[in-house]
């Protein structure tokens, strides 16, 4: 039997392959399904006159508000800022998601955790942050490092697209705009570098991407 080693054995975590794109799919899906989630979360906050933002948002510097570094990501200032974290979120979401559920979820955590607690010890202490684009930017930082550590040039790609689209919003990790938490964005994009090298994907010695085609004979 011979092998195309370049077609990477139906690897999922290289690009062009079967399971590559199946893999993809199956995360673009996981993704769409995840923001009516959000969406329902938004409507029954906006029906109860916005008291989960109070209740579950991070309040800096305030130990009651602590609680939000997991729960804010889920929660929105009105549709308007959720329409505009969605479609970044299942754009970036897919490919973070695609290579496995347990690196995804690890390094979610992650990200949440970092972005959170730089907005708790950062923040203005007379505010309440809620959103999602912490995540969001964590992702893009994660995707970029990803790319770096694990050699696997297809993420570039990804932030490439992401920074044609949404580039006018990578503004958003400076400190432009009073009503926009500038701190969340930063640590989260920090979140996803660090979560990139902690959850990287580790390859065998003879595993080189760069190599030529070959091929395997297996009797």
């Amino acid at each position: 039997m011979v092998f195309d080693a370049a077609s990477g054995g139906g690897d999922p975590n290289r690009f062009g392959t079967e399971a590559f794109y199946a893999s993809l799919g199956r995360a673009f899906v996981a993704m769409c399904a995840v923001v009516p989630v959000l969406f329902a979360i938004e409507a029954l906050d906006v029906w109860l006159a916005g008291n989960f933002d109070v209740a579950v948002g991070i309040v800096p510097w305030n130990l009651e508000g602590l609680d939000g570094v997991f729960f804010a990501p889920f929660l929105h200032h009105g549709f308007d800022h959720l329409y505009g974290n969605s479609v970044p979120l299942i754009l970036l979401g897919t490919f973070v998601l695609a290579p496995g559920p347990r690196r995804f979820l690890f390094s979610t955590l992650v990200i949440m955790f970092v972005s959170g607690l730089g907005v708790w010890f950062t923040g203005s202490p007379n505010t309440v942050v809620v959103g999602a684009s912490g995540v969001v930017f964590g992702y893009l930082g994660l995707l970029l490092m990803r790319g770096i550590v694990e050699r696997t040039w297809w993420n570039f790609a990804v932030v490439l697209l992401v920074g044609l689209l949404y580039g006018w919003q990578l503004i958003g990790i400076l400190p432009t705009d009073t009503r926009v938490s500038w701190q969340g964005h930063l640590f989260g994009f920090l979140g996803g570098l660090l979560a990139a090298i902690l959850f990287r994907r580790k390859r065998p010695r003879n595993d080189d991407p760069y190599a030529p085609e070959s091929t395997l004979s297996l009797s």
